[in-house]
Order: C-alpha cells, then structure tokens, then sequence
C-alpha cells in the first residue's frame, strides 16, 4: 500500500522529468510584456506631462495670470530663478516656488471671475 506522502513526492519527480528542458526566451515573455504595458501606459505619459511643465514654467512672464498648486489665482510682477513674485490683490504680492505654478491662464481670466 501506498502512504499519501509518497503518492504526492512521486508526482512531483513524474512531473520534473516530464517537463521539457529549457523555457528560453517564452518563460520571460510575460514578464517583457508587463514591462512594455508598464512603461507605455505610466513613465511615458508622465514625462511628458514633466516635460511640458518645465517648458511652461521656463516661458513665465510678467504680467501672465496663473493658478497655483493650492488654488490662488494672480498675476505674475517677477519671476526669478526659482520663485515667482504673484499680486494676488491690490497691494499683495506673494512669493511662491516655480514648481508651485499649476497652470497659466488666458489673458483677462481674473477679471471675468
């Protein structure tokens, strides 16, 4: 009679000796495959989107309207080389980073809100 021990271990040598030698290049095809997804569907479009923020803050001006990161909305007195002077009021100019700068907004958007 045969032991259930047995029974399992004697499949598992069934199996490695029926198993064909060498997967190659097929065993890493997956793993190629989730690399490839990884790549195109989240680094690709994120370096675009950094690129094109970079180009942005590198065309600030004076005098263009701006959103930044929390929300405030102005209009840009001076820009530095790594701050902006924003008038978020008559007589308010505050200091915030570049990278802090969201969006630039068409001419004439503070006015109309």
């Amino acid at each position: 009679m045969i032991s259930f021990t047995e029974l399992f271990i004697s499949n598992a040598h069934a199996e490695g000796a029926a198993a064909p030698a060498g997967g190659g290049f097929l065993e890493f095809l997956p793993l190629v495959a989730l690399l490839a997804v990884f790549y195109f569907l989240i680094l690709r479009p994120q370096q675009k989107r950094t690129k094109e923020h970079k180009s942005m803050m590198d065309a600030l001006q004076k005098g263009d309207e701006v959103v930044t990161a929390g929300g405030v909305l102005g209009r840009v007195e001076k820009v530095g080389e790594e701050y902006v002077s924003i008038a978020i009021a008559d007589n308010i100019v505050v200091q915030v980073q570049k990278f802090a700068i969201q969006m630039v907004l068409p001419k004439g958007t503070i006015k109309s809100i």
